[in-house]
């Protein structure tokens, strides 16, 4: 694939700076992504989707299988490449570059199916997430994760592969928190977890976020959980954002109320689910 050009940036004054120019820089998000396209072999995955992250917010995205939501992760994190549009970290053009530079930038990628290394321990699990940090003492923070997570250090010496699924989805968290990201992306968290496991997950999500101000963009099938612990939601289908609001208000919305929390309103409950068309298309 030929690379594109470098994007241009988005804030650029060749004049004094207006109070309305520096109103814009302040309220600039900090993860933006701007009309990109991302496609498997000939098909497009992502159709032209451009959405913002606000620093300290946590920002879902919500869709159904095949949507796009994974793609746009791994387009963020550079594990692929978008054939249009660009990717922005705090005023740094990310569009492009080899993922392990986009971590050193501050973006920590926890993927769906974890991706741990079953073979080595937790501790080195953990240790492996150092290696893109930029500042910091690795066992100080070692100790901050083993706060979030106390399973992990009791576990410390055990392969990584004889872990339960909540556990390892704690390490592969836990291990994201060990690079000390601006921001965390997190794919399908609660993907194949007890209720019980599922809500600690959220719980820890919201800690993280609100005690260790990290900004996060979740994906996430369950759809009330990602709603109760979000700021601010995106719709995808087909490749595309069909809707973009606060999360109480996609919570009020019809649609989201029906085909992703399972809820209708008395006076649909006669009429067969098939007939049913969302009002966005």
């Amino acid at each position: 694939m030929v690379l594109q050009p470098k994007c241009k940036a988005i804030l650029k004054w060749s004049a004094p700076i207006s109070e309305t120019d520096l109103s814009d820089a302040v309220t600039q998000p900090l993860l933006e992504v701007r009309n990109i396209e991302t496609y498997y072999g000939p098909v497009m995955a992502v159709r032209g989707v451009s959405m913002k992250v606000q620093k300290g917010r946590v920002v879902t995205l919500l869709g159904g299988n095949g949507a796009g939501k994974t793609t746009i992760l791994k387009t963020i994190s550079g594990a692929m490449e978008p054939q249009k549009g660009c990717v922005w970290l705090a005023g740094r053009d990310l569009t492009n570059r080899d993922p392990d530079w986009i971590a050193r930038q501050g973006i920590a990628h926890v993927p769906e199916g974890r991706e741990l290394f079953p073979f080595l321990t937790v501790a080195e699990n953990l240790h492996v997430g150092s290696w893109a940090r930029r500042e910091g003492d690795p066992a100080q923070d070692l100790e901050l994760v083993y706060g979030y997570f106390p399973m992990l250090r009791e576990f410390a010496r055990r392969q990584a592969e004889y872990l339960s699924g909540g556990q390892q989805q704690m390490l592969a968290i836990g291990r994201a928190l060990m690079a000390r990201p601006d921001v965390m992306l997190l794919d399908e968290p609660s993907l194949g977890l007890a209720p019980k496991l599922v809500a600690e997950i959220a719980q820890i999500i919201v800690r993280l976020n609100r005690e260790q101000g990290v900004t996060i963009l979740l994906i996430e099938q369950n759809a009330k959980m990602a709603l109760d612990v979000a700021d601010f939601g995106y719709v995808l289908e087909n490749g595309r954002i069909v809707m973009e609001d606060t999360t109480e208000r996609l919570k009020a919305a019809t649609d989201i109320r029906e085909f992703y929390l399972g809820m209708k309103d008395q006076g649909v409950r006669g009429r067969r689910r098939w007939k049913q068309r969302k009002t966005w298309r």
